[in-house]
Formats: structure tokens, sequence, C-alpha cells
């Protein structure tokens, strides 16, 4: 449960990205990646996690900075989102990220937490931050899904033994966007698709992405495919600031004049992964954005949902943002 002091730990503060590799390649799943701080500290404080060793990456400057290339734009993964939010480029060409960002926390947040930290934070799940021993935490027991259980913030999709939620509001915009995440490691690089890169429970329940402990994230491409779409972005919250979503959604529209061509519809804090909302988006496809389309949209959207106890109104609040995003309300 929350306590006040950290357990010990050594803590290096690699200058480049080599040496970060070696760091987390040498303490492999004892080692914790630290970025803007935010999530980790209280990780470290509340002893949910206790690791041998903190790999600083404050000071690498390769890991910062939004890059014009080719075929898109690159944002370094240590980008605080405050950056993300404000730069021009992102603004004209992907405003949905931008927006996204601006959405999270508090402005001094946003001011140290980066958008790498932002797609790989953990769950918020109660029960599993504060000591108890769950499925995620490597029990038997998912506390969350007993019908008197606290979990009016979780799941409605996609439960297995696990029904956390992702907490981002980046991480929907970046799928929306068909981003691509830039994962090294000391063997190489790869690049993953954002729709690979966060994890159901049912794969591996102990994480919420594909990376592997010596795996770091260093940048997020965002590809020209989507730049200057048709964007909506809406979270819904118990607070205006500093809270996390209740339900929110990340859409684009590519048009062909007032017709549709090509849609994708996110939503977040719903599922333990950023929930592509597929049949919404074949329904919108070759259609003009009307109030009815919308409404089928929204409809579409929340087919298959399994609330539990005390969340049942999120069925109805997601079913109402994709029919906003569809209409462009």
């Amino acid at each position: 449960m929350m306590k006040d002091m950290m357990a010990g730990f050594e803590l290096f503060q690699p200058a480049d990205v080599e040496t970060a590799l070696d760091l987390l390649d040498r303490y492999g799943d004892r080692g914790w990646r630290l970025a803007g701080g935010y999530d980790s500290l209280d990780w470290l404080k509340n002893r949910g996690k206790g690791p041998t060793a903190v790999i600083d990456l404050e000071g690498i400057d390769e890991l910062r900075g939004i890059r014009e290339t080719s075929d898109g734009i690159e944002i370094g993964a240590l980008t605080t989102l405050t950056e993300v939010e404000t730069n021009g480029l992102i603004q004209e060409r992907f405003s949905l990220l931008a927006d996204a960002a601006r959405h999270v926390a508090s402005p001094q947040i946003r001011n140290a937490g980066t958008l790498g930290g932002n797609l790989c934070q953990d769950t918020r799940c109660w029960y599993y931050r504060y000591g108890v021993k769950c499925y995620r935490a490597g029990g038997n027991t998912c506390y969350a899904a007993a019908p008197e259980a606290m979990n009016r913030e979780h799941a409605v999709f996609g439960a297995s033994r696990c029904v956390a939620v992702t907490p981002s509001d980046c991480a929907p915009a970046v799928v929306a966007l068909d981003a691509q995440m830039v994962v090294r490691n000391r063997r190489g690089q790869r690049v993953i698709n954002a729709a690979d890169f966060f994890m159901e429970p049912s794969v591996d329940i102990r994480r919420m992405t594909v990376l592997e402990p010596e795996d770091l994230l260093v940048a997020i491409r965002l590809p020209n495919a989507w730049a200057n779409a048709s964007f909506y972005f809406e979270k819904v919250a118990d607070r205006n600031v500093w809270d996390f979503p209740l339900v929110n959604v990340a859409a684009a529209f590519r048009m062909d004049g007032s017709t549709v061509a090509d849609a994708r519809i996110v939503c977040g804090a719903v599922q333990c992964i950023p929930r592509r909302a597929r049949s919404a988006e074949r329904l919108v496809r070759g259609q003009t954005r009307s109030d009815q389309v919308a409404t089928s949209a929204g409809a579409a959207a929340v087919q298959g949902a399994e609330p539990l106890a005390f969340n049942q109104f999120k069925v109805p609040l997601m079913q109402n943002l994709v029919k906003r995003a569809v209409q462009g309300a």
C-alpha cells in the first residue's frame, strides 16, 4: 500500500542512447527507465516497483526534438508534451496529437512529462498500483472485476482476467494517425506500428506495451498519409485538469470532397489497449458525415461492450463521443 519512502537503488544518468542501452541490457527487468518521472516516482515511492537501477534518460539530447522527414514527422520520445502541444509543424499537419497532448494533466506536468512516457505509462488500476497481488502483479485474482469492486474507471471491452485500461490520452491519437514506434536495443532497431505497440492482457498480462526490459522507445513517426486530415479529439474526465480519462476519442477522417474516403476512430480508457472502432470506421467510409451516419457509427462502436458493476455509463458515453467525432461537433 502507499508509503512515503523509496527503497534504495542505483541511479545512472547516461548522456547517449548507446550507454542507456548498455545499462538496460545489463540490468534487464531489474532496471527502470526514467523519462519525465511523474508516473515513475509514484511507483517507486509506493513500493509497487523496486528496481535495482534507475536509468535517468533526461540527459540524452538525441531523444528530444521534432524533425521533418521525407515521409512525415519524427518526434523524439523525450520530447515534452508541451512541445508536442505547441509545435507549429504538428499543429499544422497532425493537430489531433497536439489536441491530445493538450488534454494531459496540467500545464506543469506537460512541461516535464514526455510523449514517450505518456504512451508507455502503466495502468492506473488502484488494486494493482497499491500493492494488491492481482493477476497483473503476479497473483491469481482480478479484484477490480468483483461485483462489489471499485471498477468505475475500468474496461468495458477486451477483459482477459484483467479489467484495467490504458490511461494515456496520446495513445488513441497515435493509433488513429497510424504512427510508427521506433524501438532500439543492443541488437538493433525495429519499427512497430502503433496499433501493435500496446499489449492486450490475453497476450501478456504483466505488460502494457511490447517493450522488453532491454528495449528503449526512441521516437514516434507520423506518416504523411494522415497529414491535414479532418481530426477530432475529445476527452471526458471527472475534472478538467489533472485527471485521467473516463473515455476519450481520437478520430481522423480522410475526405474526398464531402465523402469520407477513409477513417480511423480510436477510443481510450475502455480497454487495456486503445480500441479501434472498426465497425464504425467501416460504416462511415463512402458516406457523408450526417447526423444519421454519426448515430449509426456510435451505436456500432459499442456493440459487444461488457460493462462491470459500476461503469455502465461508459457505454453511452463512448457511443456519444464516437457520434460527435463523426459529426465533427
